[in-house]
């Protein structure tokens, strides 16, 4: 898997880019998704409001955005394709390895405001694992 990390600067005493990487990888596999392109990207709060808007109709900034992009689809999780992006604002995150796995879910087809918990249980699972 393909893993861009933007705006790293933002995580003083953070997650480092490569285990950013890492992380993003360990959730594809999860899932079932060894290859495709992920952009994650920190940003401030002003920037992660105004997409919050544009793109929710919500107000303020929020923790992570997802925006998948090929789809999650069963045929396109095993290929190589573009995943989508992963917006995260540390500001307002209290835990940036939960946003990501947050986020790579997302982008994996998973949705807690749909499903029946299977998402936050997946990903309370990730994030033990990501945490020894």
């Amino acid at each position: 898997m393909e893993v861009e990390v933007l705006g790293a600067e933002r995580l003083p005493g953070g997650p480092s880019p490569a285990e950013i990487r890492a992380l993003c990888a360990e959730v594809g596999a999860h899932l079932g998704a060894s290859a495709g392109h992920v952009a994650v990207e920190f940003v401030d709060a002003a920037r992660i409001a105004a997409l919050n808007d544009r793109y929710r109709g919500k107000t303020g900034p929020t923790d992570v955005l997802s925006f998948p992009i090929d789809g999650a689809s069963p045929a396109a999780i095993g290929a190589a394709h573009e995943l989508g992006d992963i917006v995260i604002c540390p500001e307002h995150t209290a835990d940036v390895t939960e946003a990501v796995i947050h986020g790579m879910l997302h982008l994996l087809g998973m949705d807690h405001e749909v499903d029946h918990g299977e998402m936050l249980e997946t990903q309370r699972q990730l994030l033990a694992r990501a945490r020894p």
